[in-house]
């Protein structure tokens, strides 16, 4: 059967997950660790990228990331083929380092997000790499220490994992702590990765109540969420190749709308596209999502990628602000 092509929209949430090849390692020592972490953060600062949560093991890695304007492709193209030539040359080998084709995710933010955070962190922990929480926080070689402000990474975003999880610093890692804790029972959790009927209704259980009933749900394995979720995907990168001829033409009233609002209001156009909420960015995003979608029409999934947030939320800033 021949492999689906990635949705590797601008701006979406995904979770990518590498394997050595035969299931090989792909760090050996401290600094290949550093190395891969160095290239991880300066590739993703260089294109855009905004991760949120990664951990690093032998034979693998994880990475939570929202892809930049020209989309994973090209983020990951860079970060895993310069990794591997350096990896090759210091250890004196040849051939793929990594399994031919990474793994990547499309996820539902508003319901995965934070489990998906929960679920990378602990990863350490459940391989036994470390043996508890306390030493987790420590760890340089996954993002869990990051934000708990134990370790500093200027381009792991701190602030928006946090966003989730409270309005004030020290509540919000307080409540990130004991979520993260609360997941240690859970084990591992094959429907966060697994195969696409497993992920879109939520594990096994789901899925064998759905076969005595005989129902049928739409399911992709390229994407984490309910079977609504998984149709609006796959319509929206159908619906995307249509688009493509107007793309120009939409992509600069955009940019230049949201340039001339970021001037007007003092904002840092970055933070606006990044998602982060901090100060008066929920408001400008909700003034520049609303202009965007009634004035020029520009759909909503088009205008989430643009603002760094989900679907669901520009489709609620504009519900909100039209009954206001």
């Amino acid at each position: 059967m021949p492999r689906q092509a990635r949705l590797d929209a601008p701006g979406t949430l995904h979770h990518v997950i590498m394997r050595g090849i035969e299931s090989g390692k792909v760090v050996g020592d401290r600094e290949d660790r550093e190395n891969f972490v160095s290239r991880m953060g300066k590739i993703a600062s260089d294109t855009e990228t905004v991760i949120y949560a990664w951990a690093l093991m032998p034979n693998h890695a994880h990475i939570l990331l929202r892809s930049g304007p020209h989309g994973l492709s090209k983020y990951m193209r860079r970060f895993l083929t310069g990794y591997a030539i350096t990896y090759n040359r210091r250890h004196t080998r040849y051939g793929h380092l990594f399994q031919n084709r990474f793994k990547s995710i499309v996820c539902d933010e508003d319901t995965y997000f934070r489990e998906l955070v929960r679920y990378i962190h602990l990863n350490p922990l459940r391989a036994e790499l470390v043996k508890d929480m306390a030493e987790l926080e420590r760890y340089p070689w996954c993002g869990h220490g990051v934000i708990m402000g134990r370790i500093k990474h200027d381009w792991q975003d701190r602030g928006y994992v946090l966003s989730w999880f409270g309005s004030s610093g020290g509540g919000a890692k307080k409540a990130y702590r004991k979520y993260v804790r609360e997941g240690i029972a859970q084990g591992r959790r094959p429907e966060l990765v697994g195969g696409g009927l497993i992920r879109t209704l939520g594990g096994w259980s789901q899925v064998l109540s759905l076969r005595r009933n005989r129902e049928k749900v739409l399911t992709d394995e390229r994407i984490l969420g309910s079977g609504d979720f998984v149709e609006r995907v796959v319509r929206e990168a159908d619906e995307r190749l249509d688009y493509q001829l107007q793309a120009g033409e939409r992509k600069q009233r955009v940019n230049q709308l949201i340039q001339e609002v970021c001037n007007r209001e003092k904002i840092n156009i970055k933070e606006l596209r990044a998602g982060s909420r901090r100060g008066p960015l929920s408001q400008v995003r909700s003034q520049v999502a609303v202009q965007l979608v009634e004035k020029y029409g520009i759909p909503l999934a088009e205008v989430a990628r643009q603002l760094g947030v989900s679907t669901s939320a520009i489709s609620k800033i504009v519900t909100r602000v039209s009954r206001e």
